[in-house]
C-alpha cells in the first residue's frame, strides 16, 4: 500500500514565531501588541531602547559556518519564519506585527487581481520585468508597528544601505519609520550605535548580503564566506559599542537551502496549460484544473496543501484573494521552477523544511 506524503506542519504563530518576536519587542516598549508574545521571553532583557538587526538569509543552519563568529555563542533561541519563508513575507510580518494571514503579503510572487498578473513583491515588477504602478505605502494594514510605536512616543528608525532608499519595497515596509541610509558595513554599524544612544527608540538594521551570496553562489563559496564574515563583523561592532542599557537582538527572515542543477525542476508551462503559478520555488501557489494540480504534484513528488492553513490564524479577505487554491510543497531536496521564476540561483527558500523555517534569536 502506498501512503501519501504528509503535509508539513505550519510554522509557529503563537509563541515561537518571528511575529511573536515583533510582539515581544512592541509590548516591552509600549505595553501591548496585536499578536501573542514569545512563549519564552526570558532571553530578552528589559530596555527602553532596542536594536533589532535582521540578517537576510541567516538561518540557524548557517550559524555553523566557519565565518559565523560570535553568532553561535549569541544564539539564545530558535524561532520560526512565517510561511512562505521568504523575505517579503517575513519583512511584512515584522513591519506590521501580524502573521501573513492578517497582513496579506503572502508570497514573493503574488497574484494581484487588481493588476490581473503575478507581481514580484520585492521589486514590484511583473514576470516580464515591467514596473507595476501601485499604492506601495498602502499595501500593508494601518497602523503598522512603526506607526503604533510613534503614536506611543517611541521613535522607530530603520538603518539600511542607501540603495534601498525610496524603493517600492521600502515604501511598502517603512511607512511611519525614519529611514537612515548607510554607505557600507562600517557606516551601518556606526549609524546603528549612534542612533541607539537616545532613549525610547527601536532601531531596525537590515543586512542583505548573506542572502544575496547564498542565492547567487551557494553556501560553500568565497563569496558566501565573505558575506558571513561581514555579517559577523557588523554584529560584533554593534554589540561591542552600544551604550549601557540598550538591548541588542538579532534574527533572520528565513534560512537557505542549496540545490544542485539536477535537483532543480524546470516546469514548461505548456505541460500544464490549465494552471496559474505564483508563490515561491519551494511553495508553488496554484490555481486552475484540479486534475492538473494532482498530476503536477505527482510529477514533483510533492504534496498539495491548503495555503490558508499555513499562513496563520483568521485569514483576512485580502490574503485569501491573493493565495492559490492549493500550494505545492516539493520534497526538501527539490526546487520547482515554473516559467517566470528565477532558474539561475543556487539557493532557494519559501518552503517548510527546517533549513528554511528555523531562524535564530540572537542576543548580544
Amino acid at each position: 500500500m502506498i501512503y501519501p506524503a504528509l503535509v508539513p506542519l505550519p510554522p509557529s504563530y503563537d509563541g515561537r514565531g518571528l511575529v511573536n518576536l515583533a510582539a515581544e519587542i512592541e509590548t516591552r516598549l509600549i505595553g501591548s501588541a496585536p499578536s501573542p508574545r514569545l512563549s519564552d521571553p526570558s532571553p530578552i532583557p528589559d530596555a527602553d531602547t532596542y536594536v533589532l538587526v535582521l540578517f537576510d538569509g541567516l538561518g540557524v543552519a548557517q550559524l555553523g559556518h566557519p565565518a559565523a563568529g560570535r553568532f553561535s555563542s549569541d544564539h539564545a533561541a530558535t524561532l520560526e519564519a512565517p510561511f512562505p519563508t521568504t523575505t517579503s513575507v517575513s519583512m511584512a510580518t515584522l513591519a506590521t506585527g501580524l502573521p501573513p494571514s492578517r497582513h496579506g503579503l503572502v508570497g514573493h510572487l503574488v497574484w494581484l487581481e487588481e493588476h490581473d498578473r503575478v507581481v514580484n513583491t520585492l521589486k514590484w515588477v511583473d514576470l516580464t520585468g515591467a514596473p507595476v504602478e501601485h499604492d506601495h505605502a498602502g499595501v500593508l494594514p494601518r497602523p503598522n508597528i512603526w506607526e503604533r510605536l510613534r503614536a506611543a512616543g517611541v521613535e522607530p528608525i530603520t538603518v539600511q544601505f542607501d540603495g534601498f532608499t525610496g524603493t517600492p519595497f521600502s515604501r511598502v515596509l517603512y511607512r511611519g519609520a525614519r529611514f537612515e541610509g548607510a554607505w557600507d558595513v562600517d557606516d551601518m554599524a556606526r549609524a546603528t550605535v549612534t542612533l541607539a544612544s537616545e532613549p525610547r527608540r527601536l532601531i531596525f538594521t537590515y543586512y542583505p548580503a548573506v542572502d544575496v551570496a547564498g542565492h547567487v553562489t551557494g553556501l560553500d563559496t568565497p563569496e558566501f564566506e565573505q558575506a558571513m564574515t561581514e555579517a559577523a563583523m557588523l554584529w560584533d561592532r554593534i554589540a561591542s559599542n552600544l551604550p549601557p542599557g540598550v538591548a541588542l537582538l538579532g534574527t533572520a527572515d528565513h534560512g537557505l537551502a542549496a540545490f544542485p542543477p539536477d535537483r532543480k525542476l524546470i516546469v514548461d508551462r505548456d505541460e500544464y496549460p490549465g494552471l496559474r503559478f505564483a508563490g515561491d520555488t519551494r511553495g508553488v501557489q496554484l490555481w486552475g484544473d484540479p486534475t492538473q494540480m494532482e498530476d503536477f504534484a505527482t510529477a514533483t513528488g510533492g504534496v498539495l496543501a491548503d495555503p490558508a492553513e499555513l499562513i496563520g490564524p483568521d485569514p483576512a479577505p485580502v490574503a485569501l484573494r491573493r493565495l492559490g487554491e492549493k500550494v505545492l510543497l516539493p520534497p526538501d531536496d527539490l526546487a520547482v521552477i515554473p516559467g517566470g521564476f528565477d532558474k539561475r540561483l543556487v539557493c532557494y527558500h519559501g518552503g517548510l523544511s527546517r533549513a528554511e523555517v528555523e531562524i535564530p534569536l540572537l542576543v548580544g
